[in-house]
């Protein structure tokens, strides 16, 4: 029995730093989360709506206080009628995310060989739509498609994307140093200010990036313009050194390098 009660005391005085630790972690994730689907402006909204009702609180604003209780639960139908899409996006999230899984990453060889095709269908003014998937799982995208399972290569790439084929027109999937799937379908976005100039390929881009926290290389058929969408926005008309250097720090392939060449000079 004694080390029972041993356990349990320790347990008690664990239990607090626990406490705190757990719940710092799930604010932080809903921080991302949040960030990711742009919901911030629900949390200022909420914010304020909050320091208005304590400021009728504390300073004893009745007919503030009686305004806010009437209207509370109007409000909040509201925001779930206006943020439906942001709330939407946060539940996808949530369901989708795998938090404490490690990725496996391709390697910045292969990383070369997607910009050397993106390099040759720019110069033939071939569209292509590249997803390099990170945290937030996109099984429901890969689905639509085609799947492959290939080796990462410029010469499939460019098959792919160069040729009038059937997988031509939807997105490919990149993950893990392998061509999952082909001919996927992206669901395009919502925003509303998009240059009219862009075509399909940019939206679609677009609307995962808004969805998921994919990374996606887009080549513009039109102009031959290489882009990258990610977080909710778009960069147009990149050139590839730059492109190269953002992928590699959004991907975090520098250090996945670098922990490869340890290995193997550890292992030697």
């Amino acid at each position: 029995m004694e080390w029972l009660n041993q356990t349990i005391s320790v347990y008690n005085l664990v239990r607090p730093v626990l406490d705190i630790l757990i719940l710092a972690f799930l604010i932080y994730k809903g921080y991302q989360i949040m960030v990711k689907t742009q919901a911030v402006q629900l949390v200022r909204g909420a914010v304020f709506m909050v320091g208005v009702y304590a400021l009728a609180f504390f300073l004893k604003l009745t007919t503030l206080q009686w305004i806010l209780n009437l209207l509370a639960p109007g409000i909040v139908i509201a925001v779930a009628i206006v943020f439906q899409p942001e709330l939407r996006k946060i539940f996808m999230r949530l369901g989708q995310g795998e938090w404490f899984r490690v990725n496996a990453k391709p390697k910045l060889s292969q990383l070369e060989a997607v910009l050397n095709a993106a390099e040759v269908l720019s110069g033939l003014k071939r569209g292509a739509l590249i997803v390099f998937p990170r945290q937030v799982g996109i099984k429901n995208i890969i689905d639509t498609g085609t799947r492959l399972n290939a080796d990462l290569s410029s010469s499939l790439i460019v098959t792919v994307f160069g040729h009038d084929t059937p997988l031509h027109d939807g997105a490919m999937i990149v993950q893990g140093g392998k061509i999952v799937a082909a001919g996927c379908f992206l669901p395009l976005s919502e925003q509303q200010d998009i240059r009219r100039s862009f075509g399909t390929r940019h939206r679609a881009a677009l609307g995962l990036s808004e969805e998921t926290d994919s990374i996606i290389l887009i080549v513009s058929e039109e102009t031959g313009a290489i882009s990258l969408a990610n977080d909710s926005k778009l960069y147009y008309d990149l050139n590839i050194a730059m492109i190269q250097r953002r992928l590699s720090e959004l991907l975090d392939l520098r250090s996945y390098e670098a922990a490869e060449v340890s290995e193997a000079t550890d292992e030697e």
